[in-house]
């Protein structure tokens, strides 16, 4: 399978093309006219990897949670170019591509506990579990305070994402918890591209899992952001 995937909903906007399990990719820190250079990045991997457009089977994203205007630059990239080939679109989730890294960088675990920072002292988190999918979603994706994370240790259990390193009391409380726990192993937090673990995760879920454009909606979990102010009555 041919895949290309864009991100920019965490620490880093990506592009990966995956052929077949081969895997290159781009990425960089987030900067101005960022469409443009993950453009620029796409021409790059299609001519190093010897393909064209109209070769790629799939066009997959990072549909968060995440930043606002980094999931929306990756779903108009990934919709405009899938419309214009007629190919189908995977909707990625940005915890779960940063939970199938974590589970790959720490092998004698089962779960990973992810929590990204999401700004304005919230956290998006969500538990995941080792599967033959690479990373299956336990229960529901989350956004809520530092203090609202579940951290109920759980057997050969990680923790992953950036939100561990913004809010130092949910450092302090997962490594209290941990401490207390035979099985607590901490994965890296952090991870400069996560395009290639979309690419990674919607090769292995196939056309099966894939959508048409016009249903590749991105998830922003902070539904007052992606809404319009309403005035209030006079």
């Amino acid at each position: 399978m041919k895949v290309l995937a864009v991100d920019c909903a965490t620490e880093y906007c990506s592009a990966a093309l995956w052929l077949d399990g081969a895997l290159i990719e781009r990425s960089a820190p987030p900067a101005r006219g960022q469409s443009e250079q993950l453009l620029h990045w796409v021409a790059e991997l299609l001519a190093e990897g010897g393909v064209s457009l109209r070769a790629l089977d799939l066009i997959a994203f990072g549909r968060g949670p995440g930043a606002f205007t980094g999931v929306r630059m990756a779903t108009s990239i990934a919709q405009g170019l899938a419309f214009s080939l007629g190919l189908p679109v995977a909707p990625v989730s940005t915890l779960r591509a940063v939970a199938v890294h974590a589970l790959a960088l720490a092998p004698q675990a089962d779960e990973v506990l992810v929590c990204q920072d999401a700004r304005i002292h919230e956290v998006y988190w969500a538990r995941f579990a080792r599967c033959a999918e690479g990373a299956c979603l336990q229960g529901e994706e989350h956004l809520g305070s530092p203090t609202s994370v579940d951290l109920a240790l759980r057997p050969a259990q990680v923790v992953a994402g950036s939100g561990f390193n913004a809010y130092a009391e949910l450092a302090a409380a997962w490594q209290g918890r941990s401490a207390a726990g035979a099985n607590g192993f901490v994965a890296p937090l952090h991870a400069p591209s996560r395009a290639q673990d979309i690419a990674r995760l919607a090769a292995g879920d196939g056309l099966a899992a894939a959508v048409t454009p016009d249903h590749a909606l991105p998830v922003y979990l902070r539904d007052d952001v992606a809404k319009p102010s309403v005035p209030e009555a006079l």
